[in-house]
């Protein structure tokens, strides 16, 4: 079996549409788009806030006081909580997401995490504490389906990819603030140690709930809704500086109607049962729950949650230290999962996850190998190179894992599906954190520096399924994307309908400039 090649990097099916002069920084309206695009990205920094909270809160005393010392189950649970909250809102969130709409379903997930946020600030007991999380996992899953999704929805063209590529790449935006804060409240002598992270959680909540409501729907799920005249209207505005005539605006409406019509034609079904009617759905089924379990399952949990415990048995126990080299860690991730973000147009996807794949099997392996040494022979030097080789691990993750598993899923997936199929894919992640933080302990306890082993084996395994089953994307418009994994038939008639369209709007044109040349020659 032969692996996939990638799709030909030819030139976007729209590139000759585009206004050369209008740039993200030059065009009030692709300013104020982008601004709301930030709103939404910063779904994904209360995420990854959270992971690193409850990294830094282990290293502080007045925290484990406060919680009697977690520590096994126990401290797992704690960590699981919240994505045992996300699975209870699962079964609604694409429900929600498709049927009031994205804004509205972010709103709704922000509004439960200011008051999940408020209660666990003010915990009193490990019940309380693990009651708040609880509820933050459960609103966090309704935004965290709905804002990606708004992203890729409402983009700029030429701009979709990074963008949406960035969402992802800003967990670490909330992982870098949670890492310094518990280092900065690490000499607070009370319980607002731990009390002022948990209150900090909540500002992207609090930021949503105040102004997305503001923000523009997704054209997509106004057209799905039979309110076209608004979507014309939206993508005029932001994308056209409301020319409802621009060619890259006629382009665009009319290719969404015609993927929208077309998966209609092929899926009268939209039933979950949808994700595996056809091969197309199968294929992109396949692709996205593999990425989601790697994304959690290629060794950076434990150090996504446990770097405590890795820090202690390689000879580091000082917990300045340790908050440390966590914050600093969070900044060297947040910079290479952004650069690749801006790379994915130039680099491809594919490219770029093979190189993790590949860059991360070998880090790791050397991760293993220095642990051993120190485990066996209590060599300091090894220990500290445990340290160098997990940066090094982590700039390999980060150039594909970090920013490209959401943008990719949801550009693969169809309008139809999308919105379940991204739920799937959010399922998966969740379930595999679960395992991973009751496992993990256990595991590094019993096993210590033969746990790497696994990963180390299993990285290998993850390089061999991209090599075969990933499919390169690159360079088209996001109706396109999906409609690769459907046949060229599919491709051609989605972008036939959008070219159509815009051809009429030229032979348009033209007639009315050689009108008004007749009248000028009359008039002469």
């Amino acid at each position: 079996m032969g692996g996939v090649t990638a799709v030909s990097s030819q030139d976007a099916s729209f590139a000759h549409l585009i206004d050369e002069r209008r740039k993200w920084y030059n065009n009030r309206r692709l300013i104020a788009l982008n601004a709301w695009i930030v709103l939404l990205l910063i779904t994904s920094s209360t995420n990854g806030y959270d992971g690193s909270m409850m990294n830094g809160l282990q290293s502080l005393p007045q925290w484990e006081l406060a919680f009697g010392n977690p520590s096994g189950s126990k401290l797992g649970l704690l960590n699981a909580i919240q994505n045992i909250g996300a699975l209870a809102g699962y079964p609604f969130a694409p429900y929600m997401s498709d049927g009031i709409g994205r804004r509205k379903t972010v709103f709704f997930g922000a509004t439960i995490m200011c008051v999940a946020t408020a209660i666990q600030t003010a915990s009193q007991s490990v019940g309380m504490f693990i009651g708040a999380r609880f509820l933050i996992g459960f609103g966090l899953t309704f935004a965290a389906n709905a804002a990606p999704m708004l992203v890729t929805e409402i983009s700029y063209p030429t701009y979709r990819a990074p963008l949406t590529s960035l969402y992802n790449s800003l967990w670490y935006s909330g992982s870098i603030i949670a890492a310094w804060t518990t280092y900065g409240t690490f000499k607070i002598n009370n319980t607002w140690a731990w009390r002022l992270p948990s209150l900090l959680q909540g500002i992207p909540s609090i930021l949503q709930f105040v102004l997305i409501l503001f923000a523009p729907e997704s054209p997509r799920w106004l057209i799905r809704k039979g309110r076209e005249a608004e979507a014309l209207k939206t993508l005029a505005y932001y994308h056209a500086d409301s020319n409802e005539q621009d060619p890259l605006v006629l382009y665009e409406f009319e290719e969404i109607k015609a993927a929208i019509e077309y998966d209609r034609s092929v899926a009268s079904n939209v039933g979950w049962k949808s994700l595996i009617a056809t091969p197309g759905n199968r294929k992109r089924m396949r692709i996205i729950v593999a990425l989601a379990f790697f994304s959690q399952w290629s060794g950076n949990g434990l150090v996504s949650y446990y770097l405590t415990r890795v820090f202690v048995q390689i000879g580091i126990t000082d917990s300045g230290t340790q908050l440390l080299i966590n914050g600093i860690l969070q900044i060297w991730n947040l910079g290479w999962a952004v650069f690749a973000a801006f790379m994915v147009n130039k680099l491809g996807r594919r490219f770029l996850f093979l190189l993790s794949a590949f860059l991360m099997t070998l880090f790791y392996m050397a991760q293993a190998i220095c642990f051993a040494e120190y485990a066996e022979h209590g060599h300091t030097a090894a220990g500290h190179a445990v340290i160098a080789f997990i940066f090094l691990f982590y700039a390999a993750y980060d150039v594909a894992f970090t920013p490209l598993i959401v943008s990719y899923t949801v550009e693969i997936l169809p309008y139809q599906i999308r919105a379940k199929g991204f739920n799937i894919f959010n399922f998966v992640i969740s379930v595999t954190l679960i395992f991973n933080q009751y496992v993990n302990p256990v595991a590094l306890e019993a096993l210590s520096w033969k746990y790497y082993i696994v990963y180390v084996c299993w990285l290998a395994v993850e390089f061999i399924f991209l090599w075969f089953f990933l499919v390169e994307t690159k360079n088209r418009t996001l109706e396109e994307t999906a409609a690769l994994f459907d046949g060229d038939n599919a491709l051609e008639q989605i972008a036939n309908r959008a070219e159509g369209a815009h051809e009429v709007y030229e032979d348009n044109s033209l007639e009315k400039k050689s009108f008004s040349a007749d009248n000028e020659v009359s008039r002469a």
